[in-house]
């Protein structure tokens, strides 16, 4: 049964994910343009652009492994609204020539630095 905390905990890590992965692209060149960008029932968790490109970035963070690496949970359909939703940007921002859709996945645990696995243009 999921409990409550159990969502709040998860809430968490996601957040925190996300607050990793930010510092994570930044280290490695990209420029954060959004991050939870929301447009009607599109969402992406970041947008950034890296040497002309714009990036597209599903960020996944687990912190056990009990469910499998965190990229394996972005599934056909979670690809498919990832990429809907890439197209909904681009509708409002269409001067990107070149894009490409990324996942960085981060593994959370306890007493460890953070795993860092990123998958590069996935479509």
């Amino acid at each position: 049964m999921f409990y409550f905390s159990d969502m709040a905990k998860h809430l968490e890590t996601g957040k925190k994910g996300e607050d990793l992965a930010i510092c994570w692209l930044e280290n490695h060149g990209f420029q954060i343009l959004h991050r939870n960008w929301k447009y009607s029932y599109f969402e992406l968790d970041v947008i950034a652009e890296k040497e002309g490109v714009l990036h597209f970035v599903e960020v996944k963070t687990r912190t056990t492994d009990t469910y499998g690496y965190p990229e394996e949970s972005v599934i056909p359909r979670k690809l498919e609204r990832l990429m809907n939703a890439g197209e909904a940007y681009l509708e409002q921002a269409s001067e990107w020539k070149r894009i490409q859709y990324d996942i960085l996945s981060i593994q959370l645990f306890p007493g460890q630095e953070p795993v860092y696995f990123f998958l590069e243009d996935i479509s």
